[in-house]
């Protein structure tokens, strides 16, 4: 009993308890903080029923396993897709991005070769091996009450400097490019927001909110209704396009138009 004691009244004692439940009160912070966070970006697989993963699994074994691997742990050339969520798998493969031909720096948008069943049963598969962003309901990207002016200011403090002013798209470092949003779906915008794909970083409902994202929606949308009332648009890139158009098409032609005078006169 004196030993016992003894211990309890070392010195070291009571600092070892306090980082021991410091700890343990770390370990539960962050567990509930995942379920939390999976509860709040719509990420439970609760849609999904065991025919419907276990067709995809097949499907998945068929064409995706040779790069991804049987378990989608991933390989050599391709990510790993445990935890990426239902959502990403509807993105890549509905936008046909995936299955990828061959290695590139970016995968293009492609004809789909799966069905809206298959692409489901892919999605119910992925999603079903670890937490992940879930595919999202029409009322989460549904925009039409949105705030347009919020939109318009969310759009460009996080989206312009890739995706150009009017979401028309841009070159990136090393081959990569951000797509055209006017080619995007309200779904394919919002998936694409809480799943980060390619060089995209992540927006999950924490950092934008779902009302957040359907303003951005909103404005996406609404500048690809907008007419180009300077005549040709091309491709609303800015000033840096219409000065070379200027001076390749339109400088370029008059210089044509002056040796051609200058042959005629001699």
């Amino acid at each position: 009993m004196n030993s016992l004691a003894q211990r309890r009244r070392h010195r070291l004692a009571a600092p070892t308890l306090v980082l021991l439940t410091i700890a343990l009160i770390g370990v539960l912070y962050a567990a509930v903080g995942n379920v939390a966070t999976a509860a709040a970006d719509g990420t439970a697989n609760t849609t999904a029923n065991s025919e419907q993963i276990e067709a995809g699994k097949q499907l998945f074994a068929e064409g995706c396993s040779s790069c991804h691997g049987l378990g989608a742990q991933g390989g050599p050339e391709a990510p790993t897709l445990i935890g990426v969520g239902a959502a990403a798998v509807n993105f890549q493969v509905s936008t046909g991005r995936m299955p990828l031909a061959t290695p590139q720096a970016q995968a293009p948008v492609k004809p789909i070769i799966y069905t809206d069943e298959e692409i489901a049963q892919l999605a119910a598969f992925v999603g079903s091996l670890s937490p992940g962003p879930a595919i999202p309901t029409p009322e989460m990207f549904a925009y039409e009450d949105a705030d347009l002016a919020e939109g318009g200011e969310l759009f460009r403090t996080n989206c312009s400097q890739c995706h150009n002013f009017t979401g028309s798209g841009g070159a990136l470092s090393n081959g990569a490019y951000a797509p055209d949003l006017t080619k995007a779906t309200p779904q394919q915008i919002f998936e694409a927001m809480i799943t980060g794909p390619e060089n995209m970083p992540v927006f999950s409902n924490d950092t934008l909110t779902v009302e957040n994202k359907q303003a951005i929606i909103k404005y996406i949308q609404h500048m690809d209704e907008m007419p180009s009332y300077g005549g040709w648009g091309l491709g609303s890139l800015g000033p840096v396009t219409e000065g070379l158009f200027i001076w390749v098409i339109g400088i370029g032609a008059m210089v044509g138009a002056a040796i051609w005078i200058g042959a005629k006169v001699r």
